[in-house]
């Protein structure tokens, strides 16, 4: 099957122009180049695409089907052209929960500034790489290992871990709780991406746990009251819920913040990203892991 995009805009620009004449002067091409990408197009789906007489101009059945897929394809092959030729202008930062925490609005802000040139895109995608090895992001905000072998990264902050657990649960009325006292509960963990395992405790005295596919669905079983979720500090800023209290865990360790990208093939705004985000984890390391209560 010999299917060109050009025979496709011939379509949608005959559809849209409504005549072949307007079509052609549109596209820059004769009318014939038109009629011929047309009867070319026909001949490779094998059907009638347009009902034609002097006056009128309007799509068969097949027609219409033929035509909604044909403006998909070449929105796509668009954004195909765009994302290669404005690769530059345009840093994509995946995450996979909970992006840059309590200093995500400080960063678009202060990168707006410094680089108005560089558009900024926050991109939410829930993989182990937060979408940098699915090529859905340039960098990426990660708090669990990073894989070596395809990727760099540097580590920026660190971050307190947090208790997330229903506003009537007996332990919300502390300002901080122990791993030991979450020992005996029901944990919530995200195995994909999630920064919490049962490691986290010493063998024999660990919480019973049970999988989310998300942060949404994690905040939906907390919520209930039957269990508990261990989360970074950004969690605790980015998802605020009615019903949902946050306490400080003293005793487990921190999480690191990292930004990583690909090793091979780095953003030109890649050393940029990491200056700007380790300076606002750097300003107040204290504050970043105690001020939510």
């Amino acid at each position: 099957m010999d299917l060109e995009l050009r025979q496709l805009r011939c379509l949608v620009t005959i559809v849209d122009a409504g005549t072949f004449t307007d079509a052609a002067f549109q596209l820059g091409v004769s009318q014939a180049a038109v009629s011929r990408n047309l009867a070319s197009l026909e001949r490779v789906l094998g059907v009638r695409l347009l009902h034609r007489t002097s006056r009128s101009l309007t799509p068969t059945t097949a027609g219409v089907q033929v035509l909604a897929r044909a403006r998909h394809l070449l929105a796509e092959a668009d954004d195909l052209v765009r994302e290669a030729t404005t690769g530059h202008t345009r840093l994509r930062i995946g995450h996979a929960w909970s992006a840059m925490g309590r200093h995500t609005a400080e960063f678009q802000r202060r990168w707006a500034v410094r680089y108005p040139d560089v558009e900024l895109l926050l991109v939410r995608t829930n993989t182990s790489t937060a979408g940098l090895a699915e090529g859905l992001a340039d960098l990426a905000v990660v708090r669990t290992a990073v894989p070596s072998s395809r990727f760099a990264h540097a580590t920026v902050g660190q971050e307190d871990r947090y208790c997330a657990m229903a506003a009537d649960d007996p332990l919300a009325r502390r300002r901080t709780v122990t791993l030991a006292d979450l020992s005996s509960r029901l944990l919530v963990v995200d195995p994909r991406t999630g920064t919490t395992s049962p490691d986290l405790w010493p063998e024999g005295a660990r919480p019973r746990t049970e999988p989310t596919l998300d942060v949404d669905d994690w905040l939906a079983a907390v919520a209930t009251g039957r269990c508990v979720g261990v989360t970074p500090h950004a969690t605790t800023t980015q998802y605020r819920r009615d019903g949902i209290v946050y306490r400080r865990v003293r005793d487990a360790p921190p999480v690191p913040v990292n930004l990583a990208w690909r090793a091979h093939d780095p953003h030109p705004a890649t050393h940029a990203a990491v200056a700007l985000l380790g300076e606002l984890y750097q300003a107040n390391p204290k504050r970043e892991s105690r001020n939510a209560r």
